[in-house]
């Protein structure tokens, strides 16, 4: 628990605390100072409540404020912490917590509820608004949300439970990535625990990344600031962390970070496992959301002065990584593949080896869009032709003697062919780099995959797997993936921070992983404008995955990559209507089924389309 003390000011209830300066995580168990507290480090915080009544009187005691002959009550409740940044000390450096929550409580205070109420919703609703989906005519009965998630578990029709579980992923970035430099963490703003499920952190490894899939396509733009900001602060502490524990230039991120902006490697000093704590390529996959965001806002101001450098610093970083193999490709040594591990043919099960096909998928992503980034501004032509020519050097995708992408430099077996995570897709998505068009053969090999990975894993897991069968274009089988995700949880039956398994939703529609992780309800939404819209830096993709149980349909406010929101509209199955318009006046092609349109459309202007 937190350490605090009530007191009341007047009519204004006070409570003054900190928290604690090191917590053990929780699936370490019992263990003797798992929670250390000492009030001249830890964060500091303030919360102040006020009653504001319509008759009787307000009196107070020491630990509680109280309306007595009242007719109406409402109560103000202003929050503030220490935290000062990732760089600052919030016990010695900190913000005045009890001057900002006062401040606030007096701006807020003099306002009515009415007001409050009102702003609140302009405010909510001025990014929730933006995007509509419709999936057509349903015969759903009137229930409570647990009892229809019961009964879509049974395999009934409820394209309104779809549409809602799709929004509540855009509510829910909506209401937890709003602070500067402090993104949503595997809990978001949910986390009732003072020792959560893995610490409430940021794992680079897929889930940090995973809560922000959503944030362009799902024309919420300005929900990725958090994220972006706090890479800014990762290339610098990333930088001592390149330097200090892998002799490299640049910047890279590990396994897991937090708000101070934490880029080293983790593990409790060698107690961790390699397999999760020894992977160094958060750096490189958190920069694809750099180049992602210009793609999709075309702000060159935004790639000159903010991404361009730190697509470049963690560039560099990969640069120095690379070493040559017995062919004289680039590959990495010594790497992992998050989590997973391999059996070799003399019955070795081990976790660490080089030449991993996801480190190499997300160098290869890396260098691309910073190629790219270069070429756009026209720019440090010098580095450009170092990274193109270190990029025809990596060591080339590999298909396994299962017809399947291989995961480990050479073709072995797994040591759990049904994994949760599968980083070496990382190509397909969230990378570009394999298309079924463009490289049918790899799609294939990543199909068959997937297919040996099976349907069943966790929360989170699902979420990715929708998005990677959506790349596929296999409208039906993202879909039933869709539907997994969706699958009635008892939160009941949950028993330990440990589980790793199963996956599906709670009855207020929170991700089971189980426990409750976020990630699961954002990848999932992120999913579901992949089935419907597709973009990369040539061509916008229309109902590219579109399943069977979606015949008829409409959606408006979904966002492609080069500043264009689309409005479409099917009927049987078939596209009807669509509506682009373009924020920065860029190229326009649109595919459909095979067939390419030139759309022309200005700068802040509709072009409408008839199929």
């Amino acid at each position: 628990m937190l350490k605090y003390k009530v007191s009341h000011d007047g009519n204004i209830f006070k409570v003054k605390g900190y928290a604690p300066y090191h917590l053990e995580p929780s699936y370490r168990g019992d263990m003797p100072d798992a929670i250390k507290y000492d009030e001249k480090r830890g964060t500091r915080f303030t919360t102040l409540f006020q009653i504001k009544n319509i008759g009787g009187e307000v009196s107070s005691t020491d630990s509680s404020l109280e309306v007595k002959n009242g007719t109406e009550a409402i109560i103000y409740v202003s929050i503030a912490t220490s935290f000062n940044g990732f760089d600052k000390n919030p016990a010695t450096e900190g913000l005045n917590d009890l001057a900002i929550a006062s401040d606030n409580l007096k701006k807020a205070f003099s306002k009515s509820f009415e007001i409050i109420k009102k702003t609140h919703i302009k405010d909510y609703q001025s990014f929730f608004n933006r995007l509509s989906l419709d999936l057509g005519p349903t015969e759903t009965p009137n229930l409570p949300t647990n009892d229809r998630l019961k009964r879509y578990a049974e395999g009934k029709e409820d394209k309104n439970l779809e549409i809602l579980y799709f929004q509540f992923g855009r509510y829910l970035l909506i209401s937890s990535s709003r602070t500067n430099a402090v993104p949503a963490n595997l809990q978001g703003i949910w986390n009732p625990y003072i020792r959560p499920p893995w610490s409430s952190n940021y794992t680079t490894n897929i889930n940090l990344e995973e809560n922000y899939w959503l944030a362009e396509n799902a024309n919420l733009s300005e929900m990725h600031n958090p994220l972006l900001q706090i890479i800014e602060n990762l290339a610098i502490t990333g930088a001592v962390t390149a330097k200090t524990f892998y002799g490299c230039n640049g910047w890279t991120v590990c396994h897991n970070s937090d708000i101070w902006a934490m880029s080293n490697p983790v593990g409790d000093f060698g107690k961790g496992d390699p397999i999760w704590a020894n992977w160094n390529m958060g750096g490189p996959w958190l920069s694809t959301h750099l180049w992602q965001h210009y793609q999709f806002t075309q702000d060159k101001l935004f790639l000159k002065t903010k991404a361009y450098p730190l697509m470049k610093g963690v560039s560099q970083f990969c640069l120095d990584w690379l070493v040559e193999d017995s062919k004289g490709n680039l590959i990495t040594s010594p790497c992992t593949s998050p989590e997973n591990e391999y059996i070799t043919p003399n019955g070795f099960k081990g976790g660490t080896f080089y030449g991993g096909t996801a480190d190499l998928a997300m160098i290869r992503e890396c260098f691309e869009q910073t190629i790219k980034a270069s070429k756009e501004l026209n720019e440090d032509s010098e580095f450009r032709t170092k990274l193109e020519k270190a990029l025809i050097r990596l060591h080339p995708y590999q298909i396994g003697k299962n017809i399947q992408l291989m995961e480990w430099y050479y073709d072995w077996e797994d040591a759990d062919p049904k994994h949760r995570h599968q980083s070496h897709l990382f190509g397909l998505f969230p990378g570009t780099q394999i298309t079924q068009s463009r490289t049918p053969e790899l799609a294939n090999a990543c199909r068959r995959t997937l297919e040996i990975r099976g349907d069943e894993t966790t929360g989170w897991s699902l979420g990715w797997r929708i998005n990677l069968w959506a790349r596929l274009l296999d409208g039906n089988q993202t879909y039933k993936m869709y539907r997994r995700l969706l699958r009635y949880v008892d939160p009941d039956e949950y028993t330990g921070n440990d589980k790793k398994s199963g996956g599906g939703t709670y009855p207020n529609l929170f991700d089971a992983h189980s426990p409750f992780q976020i990630d699961g309800n954002f990848g999932g939404s992120a999913g579901v404008v992949e089935m419907l819209v597709q973009s990369n830096d040539t061509s916008i993709q229309l109902l590219p995955a579109l399943p069977d149980a979606w015949p008829t349909g409409s959606a408006s406010g979904l966002c492609a990559r080069g500043g264009f929101v689309v409005d479409l509209q099917w009927n049987n199955g078939k596209l009807k209507n669509v509506q682009i318009y373009s924020k920065a006046g860029a190229p326009c092609m649109i595919s459909y089924e095979n067939k390419t349109y030139d759309v022309k459309v200005g700068k802040n202007k509709r072009a409408k389309l008839k199929f």
